[in-house]
C-alpha cells in the first residue's frame, strides 16, 4: 500500500501525533492539559512543531483552513498559559485556563479528523475532505465530545475550589 503523504506530509503526521497523545495523558491523569506541566510543555512544543511544518503542506497552494486553524489553537495555548498572570480576572483565570488549553485541543482534532478520514483506509478512504458528510460527522462528534468534556472539567475544578474533591 503506497502512502499518499509526501516526506514533508510524513513528518508532520509524526510530529502531530505528539499533542493528540500529550493532550490525552493530560486528560486522563490530571482531568485536563495542565499547561506548566512536563505534559503541558509537550503538548505545546508538539503543537509548535505541528503548526509549523504544516506551513509547508497546502493542497491549495497557499495558506488554507488548517493554517488558519493552527494559528487558532496556538493563541489559544498561548492564552492558557498567560492568563494566570491576569490577576483582573480572578477566579475566571482557572477556568478560563482549562478552557482554552480543551479548545486548543477540539481545534487540533479538526484538521486531524479530517486528512485522517480523507486518507484511511488507503485506496478506500471514509472521508473525501471537510464537506464530506462522514467528516462532518466526526467533527460533529467531536465537537460534542469536547462541550461534554469542558463541562465535566470545569464542575470538577468547581468542586475542587468548594474542596469538596482533592486537588
Amino acid at each position: 500500500m503506497a502512502s499518499s503523504l509526501s516526506f514533508l506530509g510524513t513528518i508532520h503526521t509524526a510530529i502531530s501525533v505528539v499533542p493528540v497523545v500529550a493532550g490525552a495523558y493530560g486528560f486522563v491523569r490530571a482531568g485536563r492539559i495542565e499547561p506548566h506541566s512536563r505534559i503541558g510543555d509537550w503538548y505545546l512544543y508538539g503543537m509548535l512543531g505541528s503548526v509549523f511544518s504544516a506551513f509547508g503542506l497546502s493542497s491549495t497552494g497557499g495558506f488554507n483552513s488548517g493554517h488558519a486553524l493552527g494559528i487558532i489553537a496556538l493563541a489559544a495555548i498561548f492564552f492558557g498559559r498567560h492568563v494566570m498572570a491576569v490577576q483582573r480576572l480572578g477566579n475566571a483565570r482557572d477556568y478560563l485556563q482549562t478552557a482554552s488549553m480543551t479548545f486548543s485541543y477540539l481545534v487540533l482534532m479538526i484538521p486531524g479528523l479530517n486528512e485522517s478520514l480523507s486518507r484511511l483506509p488507503v485506496g478506500n478512504p471514509i472521508g473525501h475532505g471537510p464537506d464530506s458528510p462522514e467528516v462532518k460527522l466526526a467533527i460533529g462528534i467531536a465537537f460534542g465530545i469536547f462541550v461534554l468534556g469542558l463541562a465535566y472539567q470545569l464542575l470538577r475544578l468547581r468542586g475542587q475550589r468548594a474542596g469538596a474533591l482533592p486537588v
